[in-house]
This record gives C-alpha cells, sequence and structure tokens, in this order.
C-alpha cells in the first residue's frame, strides 16, 4: 500500500513510518519543508485549502493525519489555544478536502486525536463510547474530529484517541529530567489517572488499524492498564532508579502553567476496548516494562 502521512516527520510519523516500511509499504509524509534526503516526500500548505500538493495523493491507499501543533509547547493563552486548534482543524480540512476531490484517491482515513476527547472524568473507565467532555482539549478533540468526519462518506475513516505516549521524545523526555536531579514526585493529589501507550505499541496498533477492514471510528490507543499519576511516579522513579517522593502541589502547577496544567492534573481511566475486541496484543501492557523499554531507547 502506499501511506500518506501528515505529520510524518514527527516523533510518532517516524515511529509509524519504521512499522509500515517494514511491512512493505510505501510511505510518503507530508511536510511543509521538503528534505533532499527524503525525495519521497510531499511538500504541502495546511492553511484549510486544496494546493498542487492533492495530486499526490493520486493512486495513495490511506491518509494518516497527525498534523496539530504541540500541547506543550507553550502557555495557553488565548491566542495559543486559537492557534491549537486552528492548526488542527485547518490540516484536517485540507486533507479532507483532498481526498474527496482526487480521483483514484485513499480510501481510508485515519486521524488523530486523544483521550482528552473524554474530559476529566475521575475513576470512571472510559471506553470509546463515553461521551465527550467540555472542558478546552475536550471540545478541541471534538471539533477535531468532527472536521475528520466528512472523510468517512469515501471510505473508511479511524480516530486515535491518543494517551501519552512513552518514547525517547514526546512527554516523557521532559518528565525524565526531574527524577534525574532527584526532584521528581507525583503532581497534585496523584489520583488523576495516566492512560498511557509505548511508543511500539501506538505504532503497530496504528499499523493494525490501517490493515483491518473492520476497524472503524474511534479507538483508544492507551494500554490495558491506565496508571495513577501517583503509580506513574512511582514506576517512573524505579525505572530512573531515581527517588520520587518530592511531590508539586496543584496550585503551584496552575501558577506556572494556568489552564494548561490541566493536561497534567485531571485525566482519563481510558481503556482499549476496541483494540481488544480486534485481537490486538499488547506488547508492553505493564507499566515498568514499558518505561523501561523507553528509557532504555534513549
Amino acid at each position: 500500500m502506499h501511506i500518506v502521512v501528515s505529520g510524518g516527520t514527527g516523533f510518532l510519523g517516524r515511529a509509524l513510518e519504521q512499522v509500515l516500511t517494514s511491512r512493505g509499504h510505501r510511505v510518503s509524509a507530508l511536510t511543509r519543508r521538503a528534505r533532499a534526503d527524503r525525495p519521497g516526500d510531499i511538500e504541502w500548505t495546511p492553511n484549510g485549502e486544496v494546493g498542487l500538493w492533492a495530486n499526490a495523493l493520486t493512486g495513495a491507499d490511506v491518509v494518516v493525519n497527525l498534523a496539530g501543533e504541540g500541547m506543550a509547547d507553550a502557555r495557553w493563552t488565548d491566542a495559543r489555544k486559537a492557534a491549537l486548534l486552528d492548526s488542527r482543524l485547518k490540516a484536517t480540512s485540507s486533507l479532507v478536502k483532498a481526498v474527496q476531490q482526487v480521483a483514484s484517491g485513499p480510501r481510508v482515513f485515519v486521524s488523530a486525536s486523544g483521550v482528552g476527547y473524554y474530559g476529566p472524568r475521575g475513576d470512571e473507565p472510559i471506553r470509546e463510547d463515553t461521551p465527550a467532555g467540555r472542558d478546552f482539549v475536550a471540545s478541541m478533540a471534538a471539533a477535531w474530529e468532527a472536521a475528520a468526519a466528512p472523510a468517512g462518506q469515501a471510505g473508511r475513516l479511524v480516530l486515535l484517541r491518543t494517551g501519552l505516549v512513552l518514547g525517547r521524545e514526546g512527554a516523557l523526555a521532559k518528565m525524565r529530567l526531574p527524577f534525574s536531579l532527584g526532584v521528581g514526585g507525583r503532581l497534585g493529589s496523584g489520583r488523576q489517572w495516566m492512560p498511557w501507550i509505548h511508543v511500539n505499541d501506538w505504532a503497530e496498533l496504528t499499523a493494525a488499524l490501517i490493515a483491518d477492514p473492520h476497524a472503524a471510528g474511534a479507538f483508544n490507543l492507551t494500554a490495558p492498564q491506565p496508571a495513577t499519576n501517583a503509580d506513574f511516579t512511582r514506576a517512573l522513579g524505579r525505572a530512573l532508579h531515581r527517588p520520587a517522593v518530592i511531590p508539586v502541589p496543584g496550585f503551584a502547577l496552575r501558577l506556572a502553567l494556568g489552564e494548561m496544567a490541566d493536561l497534567l492534573l485531571t485525566g482519563q481511566r481510558a481503556v482499549p476496548a476496541k483494540a481488544q475486541a480486534l485481537g490486538y496484543v499488547f506488547r508492553y501492557a505493564a507499566l515498568d516494562a514499558a518505561l523501561t523499554a523507553a528509557l532504555g531507547a534513549s
């Protein structure tokens, strides 16, 4: 198959490309700046419209949409929140329009989302049929998924509600520093749930959903055993052979991060019900093994 990936040069995109190419698929990354060392990449402008780049989708089998600015890259001012939403909706709109307009175009559309779709849910077990929440992150995820929905008219639509991805890059790299300095600890009460997934399982599961003609709709890309922040913190300390005894009060996080602190102080007890129903077996189902593998690769 020929698979086109927006955001294909990022952390998740590269992991997915590695899995897909190992299975004999051809992968092209949509990128704002094509590189000489990646001749198969496609330069595009994700501005909500369709450009000449869309011709590259002719004959492609699958589009994977991973484009969007990083949630934790800057403090959430009103302008930043608008940019986060804008980057997701415009990229998705460009791809959906291209899929609809290009003859002999892709008939499988896979689009990123997140477990933040459900909003803060306390200890409630979260399956894919749980309704959307109402906070900023939930509203953004719901709008992102709604922007992808028209692609389902042309073929199969898969939505990736991803949890915290454990790998050498991303959030885990930022979490590692305070523990390495001996000042790591739980955040707030520590009772909030942290649905997580090892990057290898994320890529393998995404590839499985691409290949399975029965896979459609939203999927929680999370390991079967979500952890509370306190349990995650202790496991990370064990993996790094560092103490995890200095908690960070919730009020301090809110002073430092503003509304973005909600990403750290609330969570979802999300489980991969639909992926398991399709028979996917997680390589890293236990948190300690996943952290050891992720940190060992860095």
